[in-house]
């Protein structure tokens, strides 16, 4: 509820999410070359990231969280005009971030820090591994068709879950308007040519999306998709409930996701959860219209689509400790923040409920 929270808490709880998620051992970790991680994995680290701060949600309204996330990520991956752009997606999401937290240089050179990484790491990359990328994450999202409501109002998805691929608009980048046929002999000379009539309105892009710190990115895939106020609402269709119910993945703990998470626990430093200073006991973020929805929401959830929590502890042993302490001295972040309690209490807050 905006009338319960100022603007300094709004922009506390950025920079405390920001700078959780872009502290530097972190991103060393994400960078190397690893598999894919498994959707409850996912699901964690996006619960610790999304709980960095003062502000909580519970499950209900988490799990509307991830559904729109998740969904939103899927279209912009599905509908990039070239697999090259999916970093074209990336930027605009950094480019975003950088908005946030443009007053606050210690956080914002982190976010540079990682935008540089990425140029480094994928701009040399070939069309045909970013083509293997792509099909990566979209073999992850296969069975995912959540309706939201803001696609379905948008006509960009239909009412089973899956989106509308456009028949109309900029053709990739480095490619030609469909609508000719070119005929070669066998020297390689063209001896002919056919044209056709196509069922949409093609155009040619007036130039190429900036791949540099700054600039231009031309393609609008993964830029403020609420920058029209309406409400958004998900919900399950019945080929996802089915396609829930035969796939057990969230029922029982994987071994590897819970492997994944013990080292994410390593990394982010499982120190024991301390209160914040002052009876703070932070604000709850609502999804829902009313409370009553939410638990609704909650209630009528599939058992299957309940993303349970996995108890780790990675404070046991005196030297894993001594270790997990020095990893939390890397990761803090040395940006002065109004009515802060201890340093640190973003990445404690990381761990809270595991």
């Amino acid at each position: 509820r905006v009338d319960e929270w100022t603007d300094v808490d709004r922009k506390r709880v950025m920079n405390d999410i920001i700078s959780t998620m872009f502290n530097k051992k972190f991103m060393e970790e994400l960078f190397k070359p690893q598999d894919l991680y498994s959707k409850k994995a996912l699901r964690t680290v996006y619960d610790r990231l999304a709980h960095a701060s003062i502000m909580r949600l519970n499950q209900a309204s988490m799990d509307k969280l991830y559904d729109l996330m998740t969904m939103a990520f899927k279209y912009q991956v599905l509908l990039c005009p070239r697999p090259r752009d999916i970093l074209l997606v990336t930027f605009n999401h950094l480019d975003a971030i950088k908005d946030f937290i443009s007053d606050s240089p210690g956080i914002l050179n982190q976010v540079d820090e990682t935008f540089r990484r990425l140029i480094e790491t994928y701009n040399c990359l070939s069309d045909g591994e970013f083509q293997l990328i792509r099909q990566t994450l979209l073999i992850f999202f296969q069975d995912m068709h959540i309706r939201v409501s803001i696609f379905l109002k948008d006509k960009v998805q239909n009412s089973n879950g899956r989106f509308v691929l456009p028949i109309s608009g900029p053709v990739p980048w480095g490619t030609e308007v469909p609508g000719l046929i070119r005929i070669f002999n066998h020297k390689g000379v063209e001896v002919k040519r056919a044209e056709f009539s196509t069922a949409g309105n093609y155009i040619t892009p007036q130039r190429e999306g900036s791949f540099e710190l700054y600039g231009d990115r031309v393609l609008k895939l993964g830029t403020n998709m609420y920058s029209v106020t309406r409400p958004v609402e998900t919900h399950m269709s019945g080929s996802s409930k089915n396609l829930a119910s035969q796939a057990k993945e969230n029922i029982a703990p994987n071994p590897l996701a819970k492997e994944e998470l013990n080292f994410l626990a390593r990394l982010l430093g499982g120190l024991d959860i301390q209160k914040p200073a002052g009876g703070e006991s932070g604000f709850r973020l609502n999804l829902f219209t009313t409370d009553e929805e939410e638990e609704h929401a909650a209630q009528t959830r599939p058992e299957e689509l309940s993303y349970k929590v996995i108890n780790i502890e990675a404070t046991q042993e005196p030297g894993r400790r001594a270790e997990l302490s020095r990893i939390l001295g890397e990761l803090d972040v040395a940006e002065p923040r109004p009515g802060s309690a201890e340093k640190g209490e973003d990445l404690l807050a990381l761990m809270d409920g595991l």
